[in-house]
């Protein structure tokens, strides 16, 4: 769905004045030299004016390409805003315009640019479609989602698919981390949210990425009035004070959303959330191509992939490079297996936050999901974290104690076929903990969280032992594709 962009476009076309003028020139030049009749009269010299002035014309705009790309920029702008202000009131196209120092970058990312995640791009590509063409969805009353809220671990491509979204859009991009709005001096944190929403709406259509947003959107606990708390009631304030018409989207990025204020949270404000989780196999195929396209190479790109489970977009994107130097150092110009492992190595040693797996953790993994997807008949995917909170207004007590095998599954699984006792998700012993505590003391439905939680286990441990076939099936198909669908349980 990617279009040149206008720079692009101009450039060829300026490019192809410029040939056009000089290819004209010559061919008059040479006609008139080989030509067996005599010239007459001024009509021939002036026709070789006019073409030295088209070709001075070519030359002159095309050493000035920047300026008229910010010229039918303006006038893309101001042709949005007019569709803008034939869908809104008066008072909702009137912007004031505050003194900042906060300036649009140009994007020139694409999604062909983000490899994988097909899922998400697909999501993301009805906003740029209303921002390249709002009239196609003001006409039928429909707003743009004022904020998109990208959910994921760190390094599997949050900032790369806002800026992707920007290119794709063809708009400016306003980029600020969470940190940058959080000052020693009380009021200037929220200054600057209003500086950026002002930029942003003044440059429309446009992008606003917030990388980080829990560092300043963090849960308020009352009682205090700090820089931070001050700073995030005038983002809720500024999110609250444009339309889904504007033509501004706010996309944001955390992987802490447990710890995210609920007032960011509700309709109007982040209207949509898009989980990015950690790449599966075919993810990592695609990826691994993007980044070793152009460059010599002898690997088994399906059995690389297969050996970096638990990568994300950007340890990949670290170990090609990583081999690359280990490549240079060999004086070689192929990257081949051994500089894959030394690369893998240093990723391992120097960097623990990667959750690089070998095949024994790989299976221990494996068996957690599957035993997790064989009792709550969901696809679930290699590393996928947590389990669905109830949002069922009135559950029932079967339905509770559903969500408790949910979330002991993996741990009695793993039990259950290695006879041993593994740590994977300590996420899910807490939920399970804490949804057994309210239903002994806040539901009334058992009368001691211990006797609940060994029901519970004894029950779930004979179910699974009874199906232990059936989840070592599914322990080799996550192994395999590293995600169980619905219909393969």
């Amino acid at each position: 769905m990617k279009k040149d962009s206008s720079k692009d476009a101009l450039d060829k076309n300026l490019k192809f004045m410029v040939l056009s003028s000089i290819i004209l020139f010559v061919l008059f030049v040479y006609m008139m030299l080989k030509g067996d009749t005599r010239i007459v009269g001024v009509s021939y010299y002036f026709g070789l004016f006019f073409l030295i002035v088209l070709l001075f014309a070519a030359i002159l705009l095309r050493m000035n390409k920047d300026k008229l790309k910010v010229y039918f920029d303006k006038k893309r702008a101001k042709s949005f805003s007019s569709i803008m202000e034939k869908t809104t009131s008066p008072q909702s196209s009137e912007i004031k315009v505050e003194n900042s120092n906060i300036q649009a970058q140009t994007s020139n990312i694409s999604f062909k640019d983000v490899a994988g995640i097909k899922e998400v791009k697909a999501e993301l590509e009805e906003i740029v479609d209303f921002l390249n063409k709002p009239e196609r969805y003001l006409k039928h009353g429909v707003k743009l989602p004022k904020g998109v809220l990208l959910v994921g671990p760190p390094g599997v491509g949050k900032t790369l698919m806002a800026r992707a979204v920007a290119g794709e859009a063809d708009v400016p991009f306003f980029y600020q981390s969470g940190a940058s709005f959080v000052h020693i001096y009380v009021g200037m944190g929220a200054k600057k949210v209003r500086e950026l929403f002002s930029a942003a709406k003044a440059k429309a259509p446009s992008v606003i990425f917030i990388d980080e947003i829990d560092a300043v959107g963090k849960k308020r606990v009352g009682g205090s009035n700090d820089e931070r708390e001050s700073t995030l009631n005038e983002l809720l304030t500024q999110m609250d004070g444009f339309d889904g018409d504007s033509g501004v989207i706010v996309i944001a990025a955390t992987n802490k959303i447990e710890i995210l204020d609920e007032a960011l949270l509700r309709a109007g404000r982040f209207d949509r959330r898009v989980h990015i989780n950690l790449p599966n196999i075919e993810d990592r195929k695609d990826i691994l191509d993007l980044y070793l396209k152009g460059k010599m190479n002898s690997l088994n790109i399906n059995e690389l992939a297969s050996s970096t489970a638990g990568f994300s977009s950007a340890s990949l994107a670290t170990l090609i490079n990583e081999s690359l130097l280990n490549m240079i150092k060999r004086d070689d110009i192929n990257i081949c297996k051994e500089d894959i492992e030394i690369a893998k190595t240093k990723l391992e040693f120097g960097k623990k936050e990667n959750k690089i797996l070998d095949e024994e953790q790989k299976e221990i993994l494996a068996i957690y999901q599957a035993s997790k997807a064989f009792i709550s008949k969901r696809q679930i995917s290699l590393f996928q974290e947590g389990v669905s909170k109830c949002e069922i207004a009135y559950p029932s007590k079967k339905h509770l104690i559903k969500l408790l095998k949910e979330y002991l599954a993996g741990s009695i699984g793993i039990d259950i076929i290695k006879h041993e006792q593994y740590v994977v998700y300590v996420e899910d012993l807490k939920d399970a903990d804490e949804l057994a505590f309210r239903m002994t003391n806040e539901f009334k439905m058992a009368t001691s969280v211990d006797d609940l939680l060994n029901e519970v286990k004894i029950s779930l441990r004979n179910e699974l032992y009874k199906n232990i076939d059936k989840i070592n099936e599914l322990k080799d198909i996550m192994i395999k594709n590293e995600i169980i669908l619905k219909n393969e349980i």
